[in-house]
């Protein structure tokens, strides 16, 4: 990936609603979740919606309360997303936003 133009950090609390049945006993972020906050950080990046995710890879998990770091970019006129805790890919992608 390139140089990030908008990186935020992430972090579920452990008392989140959505989790008691995603994976009762050892919960982990559903990746709905991420794709929602890569929306959020495209509309605060560019005041864009999401309108389109072109693709998704999911690599690692994120449990609860863990801290990671979602990284926007533009290059070759796409916007890319990745996930990342500590040095370790968790997810990465390419969307596309609208006005």
């Amino acid at each position: 990936m390139s140089e990030p133009l908008w990186r935020t950090p992430l972090r579920m609390p452990e008392d989140h609603p959505c989790l008691p049945g995603h994976f009762p006993g050892r919960p982990l972020v559903p990746g709905v979740w991420l794709l929602e906050q890569v929306a959020q950080a495209l509309q605060a990046w560019r005041g864009e919606r999401l309108a389109r995710i072109v693709e998704a890879k999911f690599l690692a998990p994120l449990r609860p309360a863990e801290t990671a770091e979602l990284a926007l970019t533009e290059r070759v006129g796409r916007l890319r997303f990745e996930i990342s805790r500590d040095g370790v890919l968790l997810a990465r992608g390419v969307i596309e936003g609208a006005p």
